[in-house]
């Protein structure tokens, strides 16, 4: 008996863990979509968060949450259903091509008791300065093909005025982007 409680203690806290790793977002709305009688509707939230490696661009996530007595004991299991959008929100945008090349989690959310996240992933082209941002879902047994992605150009935005910007010997400067050089091995 002492076993089966252990392990139940286990699996409750691994779930908060996993519930919380989307807690770096701040809530922008919400949208209902179905009434429950007990507890939440169902509904579609809206959260904003930095890309913690890109300065000056945050990303916007929606998705589906499912409500009702079952989220209040945080047994739902949420739609795969996701949007994803970044935008640049400062004058200029800087990130080191080194930390940025290889493909990077920078959003994580349980979506259901245990077993399925919500993930957004990163995706830089190097030659372009172009980031990809792709919203999906996973499961331990089986994942979801649902995604969204979004792309994210340093020449969205007005280019930085190189005489009125000071840039480091080892960074140059692209459309809105102050980008640092990758170390040279």
């Amino acid at each position: 008996m002492e076993i089966k409680m252990k392990k139940a203690i286990g699996v409750l806290m691994l779930s908060s863990f996993l519930a919380g790793c989307g807690g770096n977002t701040e809530k922008i709305g919400e949208a209902s979509t179905v009434f429950n009688m007990l507890g939440k509707n169902d509904r579609i939230e809206i959260h904003a968060f930095d890309d913690p490696q890109i300065k000056g661009v945050t990303c916007y996530i929606s998705y589906a949450k499912k409500g009702g007595l079952k989220e209040a004991v945080n047994l739902e299991e949420d739609a795969s259903d996701a949007s994803v959008s970044c935008v640049q929100t400062a004058p200029q945008i800087s990130y080191n091509e080194g930390e940025v090349a290889k493909p990077q989690k920078i959003f994580k959310k349980g979506s259901s008791f245990i077993f399925k996240t919500l993930q957004v992933m990163r995706y830089y082209d190097p030659a372009r300065k172009v980031f990809s941002y792709m919203v999906y879902s996973d499961k331990v047994i089986q994942g979801s093909p649902k995604n969204s992605m979004d792309a994210f150009s340093c020449y969205t935005g007005a280019p930085l005025d190189a005489a009125k910007v000071s840039v480091q010997p080892n960074q140059q400067i692209h459309g809105s982007c102050i980008v640092t050089a990758a170390a040279q091995r």
